[in-house]
């Protein structure tokens, strides 16, 4: 503890030193402030009608057979000059989902995000934030508006949502930027033991090609610092504003404790490929394929491997309306999905078909002071 409270010490007066002498017009403004919003929502149909109205294995889209409020969210941001911060609260079906994972419930579930960030000229591009953020692994965000596609692939369902904790990021050079992160976890605002997950992050940029590396691993069983959970996500991106691609792929080990007290191991391995067409106008085509193997029950209760496709065609208005319709098919090794023809004690059906139509309004960040 006291070489905790030192370390603190000099990171305060450091930053006391840094912050002194900053030009007055620096800092926070009501008048840089900018705020945006999103309004989303959806209805699905399943062809196989389940009872429950539920999809398994899906992300927000898990509700079918009715119409469903996805996401309405606010968004309020500073930019960081040296100081700035972020602040979204959200509502409706999704974010339920997103904080679903909270150990105990959380009191943070209509704020996705809520983060301060400091980066002052002399530190040439270097960034801290600290708060609760999104996750920095994955090829998808939650926000529908912002991906290709309306349903999200399972690498994002089954991977981490957001984090809580510190990241700092610094770019190094013009192509290649590094961060690392010291967090509680993932999905959770209160920790679940004593120990933390550490983050590590690269992105390297160079014309047409993005390639993105996240790793998270720390002690993640609860009330305990025995068993480490890691987890690798990496991205590769291509494409101009024509025709877009992207592969992604994760692996994740887990090391749940047993309950003789023995260490056990579970594995995952996953791939995404997805690709984007403009049509013409504001016309999109996107399909995606995903490949899903539960080598040992982690995500999905029971070993199984699962794989979708889907097709989504999007319009895009320039005003901020954003409507997609989208066919997506799943199917799975064991029986996974629930059919509504099914009788008490049937087996679980291997495949799922769905028609999703989701209509979205975007208000783009303006500044007040505008």
């Amino acid at each position: 503890m006291r070489k905790f409270v030192q370390v603190l010490s000099y990171a305060v007066i450091g930053l006391t030193f840094t912050l002194h002498g900053q030009s007055v017009n620096e800092g926070l403004s009501l008048k840089k402030v900018q705020v945006g919003g999103l309004i989303d929502g959806y209805v699905s149909g399943s062809f196989q009608e389940p009872a429950s109205g539920k999809i398994a294995g899906r992300g927000f889209d898990t509700d079918t057979n009715t119409f469903m409020l996805n996401m309405a969210k606010l968004e309020i941001q500073h930019p960081v000059d040296p100081v700035g911060f972020r602040l979204d609260l959200g509502f409706g079906r999704g974010f339920e989902i997103f904080n679903g994972a909270e150990p105990g419930g959380s009191s943070l579930q209509y704020i996705p995000q809520a983060y301060v960030s400091l980066s002052p000229k002399s530190w040439n591009g270097f960034q801290i934030d600290f708060g609760k953020f999104y996750t920095s692994a994955g090829a998808e965000l939650p926000e529908s508006n912002l991906n290709w596609n309306y349903s999200r692939s399972r690498l994002f369902v089954y991977g981490p949502y957001f984090h809580m904790g510190v990241r700092v990021t610094k770019p190094l050079g013009k192509h290649l930027t590094a961060g690392a992160q010291l967090v509680n976890g993932w999905d959770s605002v209160r920790d679940a033991n004593s120990g933390k997950t550490v983050g590590l992050t690269s992105a390297v940029v160079y014309d047409k090609v993005s390639w993105y590396n996240t790793y998270y691993g720390g002690p993640e069983n609860a009330g305990t610092n025995r068993g480490w959970r890691n987890f690798y996500d990496t991205v590769v991106k291509v494409g101009t504003d024509r025709a877009q691609a992207y592969v992604n792929f994760d692996y994740g080990r887990m090391r749940p404790l047993k309950d003789d007290g023995s260490v056990g191991s579970k594995t995952i391995m996953a791939t995404a490929i997805a690709g984007r067409l403009h049509a013409g106008g504001n016309f999109y085509v996107s399909p995606r394929y995903g490949w899903y193997d539960d080598q040992d029950g982690w995500a999905f209760g029971n070993k199984n491997t699962l794989q979708d496709f889907t097709l989504t065609g999007e319009y895009r208005h320039p005003k901020g309306i954003v409507a997609m319709l989208e066919y997506r098919r799943d199917w799975a090794s064991e029986g996974f999905f629930e059919r509504g023809d099914a009788l008490p004690g049937d087996p679980l059906g291997r495949h799922a078909d769905t028609l999703t139509f989701g209509l979205m309004l975007v208000l783009n960040a303006e500044t007040i002071g505008n």
